[in-house]
């Protein structure tokens, strides 16, 4: 009877020194795939961060030259405006209206206000459009709690 058991502790003992260096083997390749991944996500995480500056800087040079733009734009306009002004104080108005003709009553006046205030309603900032909700936002219907 002991030389039964003694027999198959041997056939056990074989066989886990048969499959040590297979498994020595898979844990090496295994190790090794996993350091390749590691250094390969610091690559791209590195490559990541540079993109960004860059596009950081991009932006910030982009502003610049938006708020120069407008700067510009706004120094035009007052330096036209002046110039109108001034144009206008050098020539006086000496033109007489025809005596046919009418002197506009305040009531003549608004229709042209009106629609100078209708105009500038549409000058309204617009109102973001949302982005169409995707299928992992939905919430799960069982925990969502109605109140009313």
């Amino acid at each position: 009877m002991w030389n039964r058991t003694s027999d198959s502790d041997e056939a056990t003992g074989k066989s886990r020194r048969t499959l040590l260096p297979v498994l020595v083997a898979l844990f090496v390749i295994s190790y090794g795939l996993l350091t390749m991944l590691v250094v390969e996500q610091a690559r791209t995480i590195d490559s990541q961060r540079s993109l960004i500056g860059l596009l950081f800087d991009d932006s910030v040079q982009l502003a610049s030259l938006r708020s120069k733009a407008i700067h510009k734009q706004n120094s035009d306009a007052r330096a036209h405006a002046q110039a109108d002004a001034q144009a206008r104080a050098k020539s006086p108005s000496t033109e007489i209206p025809p005596q046919g003709s009418q002197v506009q009553t305040p009531s003549q006046a608004t229709p042209s206000a009106d629609a100078r205030n209708h105009g500038s309603s549409k000058m309204r900032r617009q109102i973001p459009l949302r982005p169409p909700k995707g299928s992992s936002d939905e919430g799960d219907e069982r925990r969502m709690s109605l109140t009313i």
